[in-house]
């Protein structure tokens, strides 16, 4: 990589070109119609994180482990409970060592039908990687996930949507359908590689419709927020009433320690049944979703 001045104002024009040429959004892949003539896609996805979040900081504080444990301990069989009555199957997104760790949680989560993706090895983050380690790793998670799970992956989300200039490179070798890590629009786009098409699929997520940002809670700071499940909900519905006017994608990224406490399961409930409420929504995997627009693109 070439070595760049520290003051971007010296750039040269083909440098900082280059740079926002990365993964940059290409053709919109919304269709123009969802399966069955629906009006509207959902896709729900839960990054089970666990206590791989305090282990990638090396923190060994048994408190914040078992915080993490917590989603393995309520948090997935709350949410498996709920897609089971919703009838509805979601994304599972695994850090490679939390499928380690709960093997049996992974297997009966695949087996219920819904899908497993790639969530890095320990939840590292990519762009502090030294070089060439990030590929490593997510080669190992993937065929991790795919001999604890029995389903192989085709898509990633980068653990904090950390993507790396040489994440794409590495989907791309992987030949992954999809990507859920950048945010260049509301719906579904191509990625594209210095003007170069990449056929990988590209399913924005949004802080906004991530239940962290709302919830997480720093003890030893004097800025520990939170908010009400009740306004979250709000603003989630906000979201999917947006997406339907649309006839959009409403694409939800949630934590099972973070979603699967008592107060904010039932507010997912609530969310679901009144999205159910309203005619003509498919809810999809990531997977089913991202396979539908390629389709359609290729039409």
């Amino acid at each position: 990589m070439t070595e760049l001045s520290p003051n971007p104002w010296e750039w040269a024009e083909s440098e900082w070109r280059h740079i926002v040429g990365r993964a940059r959004a290409g053709q919109s892949l919304a269709p123009k119609a969802w399966p069955g003539g629906a009006r509207c896609a959902v896709t729900l996805s839960f990054d089970a994180d666990h206590e791989t979040i305090p282990l990638r900081d090396s923190d060994q504080s048994p408190m914040r482990i078992s915080q993490g444990q917590y989603g393995n301990r309520q948090g997935i069989p709350r949410i498996r409970g709920l897609l089971d009555r919703h009838g509805i199957r979601a994304s599972f997104f695994y850090p490679a060592v939390s499928a380690l760790l709960h093997p049996e949680e992974i297997r009966a989560v695949a087996q219920e039908g819904h899908e497993i993706g790639i969530h890095s090895w320990i939840h590292e983050a990519n762009t502090k990687l030294p070089p060439g380690v990030e590929r490593e790793l997510t080669l190992r998670a993937a065929d991790t996930l795919e001999k604890v799970s029995g389903q192989r992956p085709v898509g990633i989300r980068t653990a904090s949507w950390d993507f790396s200039v040489d994440t794409l490179s590495i989907i791309r070798e992987m030949g992954l359908l999809y990507d859920s890590s950048l945010m260049a629009d509301d719906d579904p786009y191509e990625l594209m590689d210095q003007g170069e098409p990449t056929g990988v699929v590209e399913l924005p997520p949004e802080w906004i419709r991530d239940d962290a940002p709302y919830f997480n809670f720093v003890r030893f700071s004097a800025l520990r927020p939170y908010t009400a499940p009740s306004a979250v909900e709000e603003i989630f519905r906000a979201e999917f009433d947006g997406a339907y006017a649309e006839g959009g994608l409403f694409l939800l990224t949630m934590h099972p320690h973070v979603i699967g406490h008592r107060s904010r399961i039932a507010l997912l409930d609530r969310l679901v049944s009144y999205i159910k409420g309203k005619p003509g929504v498919w809810f999809g995997t990531h997977a089913q979703v991202a396979e539908w627009c390629r389709t359609q693109a290729a039409a």
